[in-house]
């Protein structure tokens, strides 16, 4: 592997699914402002996402909608009839 290329400030973060409130911890490099007291009682980085293995609909084989930015009221709103 090249040397310099690869980032070296991996920590521990929490990954919170805003869907389902699923949370777990994973090492990453993201950068966020927000922070969560995990199980342990430490405090972590959050890093929010939409979706998660726990929600996708490939994975839990079941057609969950997720609507969480409101995406079709914007569409509707912009392409209705005036």
């Amino acid at each position: 592997m090249k040397k310099g290329i690869h980032p070296e400030n991996y920590r521990l973060v929490v990954f919170k699914d805003m869907s389902n409130d699923f949370a777990f911890v994973s090492r990453s490099t993201c950068a966020t402002r927000d922070t969560i007291t995990w199980e342990d009682g430490k405090e972590y980085p959050l890093v929010k996402v939409e979706i998660s293995n726990t929600s996708h609909p490939f994975y839990t084989g079941k057609n969950i909608f997720v609507d969480t930015a409101g995406r079709i009221d914007k569409f509707k709103k912009r392409y209705e009839k005036k």
